[in-house]
């Protein structure tokens, strides 16, 4: 089993959303996050003023998946979350060595 972990932009999360049910993913955890890339922070001009956003605001999808769907689900991120410009996102994939469903005690992939 592999951890996806997909940061994205806000705007473009129903869109990663549908397209991970539209393939069948199921189960996903959903958290607010700020931080900056290479953009480095936005810098915006209020009133006159310049001032510097220095995180930016995205959110992070965390997904459990079997290593038959992997590619299948970057795929399919990837595609729904892009842009083509500077701040789309990353992708981490990470080893899961056991899960387990608390309700049942079902253990492996059918505990996803």
């Amino acid at each position: 089993m592999k951890r996806i972990e997909a940061i994205v932009r806000p705007e473009k999360l129903q869109d990663v959303k549908g397209a991970l049910v539209e393939i069948g993913a199921t189960g996903m955890t959903l958290e607010d996050v700020r931080g900056f890339g290479r953009q480095k922070g936005q810098t915006s001009t209020y009133r006159g003023i310049s001032y510097t956003v220095e995180f930016l605001t995205k959110k992070r999808l965390v997904l459990v998946v079997p290593d038959s769907s992997l590619n299948q689900v970057i795929e399919t991120i990837s595609a729904a979350a892009s842009t083509g410009t500077i701040g789309d996102g990353k992708i981490f994939v990470s080893q899961v060595d056991e899960a387990i469903r608390i309700r049942t005690g079902e253990k492996g992939e059918v505990a996803l």
